[in-house]
């Protein structure tokens, strides 16, 4: 499972990170509004933990942002305020769950079990169709028609990634951050490289789908019939 903690205070942070891969989560990180906002859009996390208080957007502009999105992923409010009127703010405007500070480490992990097993019951479909091709996410196994073939775990997330795009660049960085995560020490080429793979392997099974460079930014996943061709 992976989580997005949207939290400025670095060092809090850094230490719900560890705490989250130490229980086996994928955790990535972001400090401000924007930041946590265009991470979110991905649409590849399977929990949310934001914080209230960020600079650039707060936590509830971010959250209502997502949600005008469509982006549905639970979402864990965490904030030093424990007025009953952000607590509110913070459900109407489509949080999950609302968490103040201090916290017991114990019951943030209880209710972000709790959020993921909500979400894995909402969210049974476990294949995600886009254009020409439908993606299992379970098999890593990319079919299009009668065609179908073997996705690495790494060219999955990407491919679903793009897929969850909907049509909107997605930059270099992003994909290096979301798939291989803050602390990894992948090549900065490397991203290409399995670009290149997903490529080939789209062309092999017959798929019109095309993922366009667009220089200086990143990638654009490319529809058939999109421009009315």
């Amino acid at each position: 499972m992976r989580i997005l903690v949207v939290e400025d205070d670095k060092s809090l942070s850094m230490v719900l990170c560890e705490l989250l891969r130490q229980e086996g989560y994928r955790a990535d990180t972001a400090f401000s509004g924007d930041t946590g906002l265009d991470c979110a859009l991905s649409g590849i996390y399977d929990v949310i933990v934001l914080d209230v208080m960020l600079p650039k957007m707060d936590g509830f502009a971010v959250l209502r942002r997502l949600r005008q999105a469509g982006i549905q992923t639970p979402v864990l409010m965490l904030t030093a305020r424990t007025q009953i009127e952000d607590k509110v703010t913070g459900l109407d405007s489509g949080a999950d769950d609302y968490l103040t500070k201090p916290f017991n480490t114990t019951e943030l992990l209880a209710r972000i079990r709790a959020l993921s097993r909500r979400s894995s019951t909402e969210f049974v479909d476990s294949s995600i169709q886009c254009n020409d091709i439908v993606l299992h996410k379970e098999t890593h196994e990319v079919q299009c028609g009668s065609k179908s073939i073997k996705l690495t775990s790494k060219e999955a997330d990407i491919l679903e990634m793009f897929a969850k795009s909907h049509g909107r660049v997605v930059s270099k960085d992003m994909l290096t951050l979301k798939i291989w995560g803050y602390d990894s020490e992948i090549e900065y080429n490397s991203t290409e490289v399995y670009i290149s793979f997903l490529r080939k392997k789209l062309k092999s099974i017959g798929s019109q789908i095309k993922i366009k460079a667009v220089r200086g930014v990143g990638y654009l996943l490319e529809e058939p019939n999109a421009n009315g061709n």
